[in-house]
C-alpha cells in the first residue's frame, strides 16, 4: 500500500496525556485531521498525577508550537522552583530560590496542563470511554485498532501515546517494562495552611528532599494549596501483600515506615505520619535501553510508551517534544511514512541518550546528600 499524504490520513492517537493531546494540538493547527482516543470515561474520571517541571528546551518548545506558551506562562508556578535539600536529622543542606523571572522549568499541575490541552481542541477531538486492546495489521498499513468493547477501526497511522504499559507498543516491539527495584508510595496532604502548617513551612514554594543512602522522601507543592509526598525505597515488587498488609491498611504501612526511617528528624517524619486518605503504591518501571523496533509506516510511539524512564523530569517534558516533532514531521512530509521515517531518526537517537543518562536514576534518588549538591539534583515528578 503506498503510504498516504498526511492530510488525508485516518491518523488516531491512543493516549490523552500532555505527549497525545500536544501531538493533537498540533497537528490541527497544521490543518491535519485526527482522534485521540483514551479509556478514561471522562476528563474527571481519575486523578491526573501531581505537579510537573516544564523545562524551556523541550516542553516550552512543544507548548510554543502549540500555540499555547504565553496560556502556560500564566497558569504556571515559577515558585515551584524552589528546592530544598536536607539530610535526615532535619539540617538544610542547600536551598535554591529562583530568581525573579526565572522560567527555566516552573512547575504545573497535571490536571491544570490537561485542561490547558483539551481545551485548546477541536469539539470532538477525543473519544473518551474508547479503550484500545490491540493494534493489528500488515507494517505496511493500513492498521487495524481493536477496543474493548468489541469495536474496531481502521487507520493509516496509530500513534501510541498510552505511556508505559502501552497496548500500542506490541505491534511494533515485544519488550515490555521491567521493575526498578525502587519504588514510591506517593501521600496526600491537603488545605497545608492550614491543617499542616508544620509540613508547609517545611517545603516551602517548591520541594524538599532528604535520603540516607537506603531511603528518602521527597515533598512537593502543587496548586490548590496541597502537597505530595513520596516514600522512596529500595524494595522488592508486591511489598505490601508480602509484608501482610493491603494497599487500604493505612496504619499497618504507616507503623512500618515509621520503623524503616526510625532516627529521622519528627519534622521530616510529618511526611509520612499526617496524610490525608490512603497511600498510593507505585513501583517504578522502565524499558529496556536503548528501546529501537523495525520501523512500521503505520505505528509509532511517544512518551513513556516509546522510552519509559525513572521519572526524574524528563517524562513529560520529553512526551511533548516528541509529539510536537512528530506532528511538525507529518505537517512537512508528503507522506506518513516519511515522516514517521523522519521522526523515528530523531526521536529515537535523543531517547537512548536520556535513557542512558538516567538508567540508574531511580537508585540515585535514595543517594545520601550533602551540602552543594542541589544543582546536580533532579528532582522526582509523577
Amino acid at each position: 500500500m503506498r503510504s498516504p499524504a498526511p492530510a488525508t490520513a485516518r491518523i488516531h492517537v491512543v493516549g490523552a496525556g500532555p505527549g497525545g493531546l500536544t501531538c493533537a494540538r498540533i497537528l490541527q493547527r497544521h490543518g491535519i485531521p485526527v482522534t485521540v482516543h483514551d479509556r478514561d470515561a471522562h476528563p474527571r474520571a481519575r486523578d491526573q498525577g501531581g505537579t510537573l517541571d516544564l523545562h524551556a528546551d523541550d516542553g516550552q518548545i512543544a507548548l510554543r508550537e502549540a500555540g499555547l506558551l504565553d496560556d502556560f506562562l500564566r497558569l504556571a508556578r515559577p515558585e515551584g522552583q524552589e528546592m530544598r535539600l536536607l539530610d535526615p536529622s532535619g539540617r538544610l543542606l542547600d536551598h535554591h530560590v529562583p530568581a525573579e523571572g526565572e522560567l527555566h522549568k516552573p512547575e504545573i499541575d497535571r490536571g491544570v496542563l490537561r485542561d490547558l490541552l483539551l481545551g485548546s481542541l477541536e469539539p470532538g477531538t477525543v473519544r473518551w470511554g474508547s479503550a484500545v486492546e490491540q493494534v493489528t495489521g500488515p507494517a505496511g498499513g493500513p492498521r487495524r485498532v481493536h477496543f474493548r468493547d468489541g469495536t474496531s477501526i481502521e487507520a493509516d497511522l496509530v500513534i501510541g501515546a498510552d505511556g508505559a504499559f502501552s497496548r500500542v507498543r506490541p505491534a511494533v516491539s515485544s519488550a515490555a517494562p521491567r521493575y526498578t527495584g525502587v519504588t514510591f508510595l506517593e501521600a496526600w496532604f491537603h488545605d497545608v495552611e492550614n491543617a499542616h502548617p508544620g509540613l508547609a513551612a517545611l517545603v516551602g514554594q517548591g520541594g524538599a528532599t532528604a535520603a540516607d543512602g537506603d531511603r528518602a522522601l521527597f515533598a512537593q507543592r502543587n496548586g490548590g494549596d496541597h502537597i505530595r509526598v513520596y516514600v522512596i525505597q529500595r524494595l522488592p515488587a508486591g511489598w505490601i501483600a508480602a509484608s501482610g498488609l493491603s494497599a487500604g491498611d493505612t496504619a499497618g504501612i504507616r507503623a512500618r515506615l515509621l520503623d524503616a526511617f526510625s532516627g529521622w528528624s519528627p519534622d521530616l517524619l510529618r511526611m509520612i505520619t499526617g496524610n490525608d486518605g490512603p497511600y498510593v503504591d507505585r513501583p517504578l518501571f522502565a524499558l529496556p535501553v536503548p528501546h529501537v523496533w523495525a520501523r512500521s509506516s503505520s505505528v509509532t510511539l511517544l512518551g513513556d510508551a516509546a522510552h519509559l524512564m525513572p521519572p526524574l523530569g524528563a517524562g513529560a517534558n520529553l512526551a511533548m517534544l516528541d509529539a510536537c516533532e512528530l506532528a511538525l514531521a507529518l505537517a512537512g512530509c508528503a507522506t506518513v511514512a516519511e515522516a514517521v521515517a523522519a521522526y523515528e531518526s530523531t526521536m529515537l537517537p535523543r531517547a537512548a541518550e536520556t535513557a542512558r543518562a538516567l538508567e540508574h536514576g531511580a537508585e540515585a534518588l535514595l543517594e545520601r546528600h550533602e551540602s552543594g549538591e542541589l544543582a546536580a539534583f533532579a528532582p522526582p515528578h509523577r
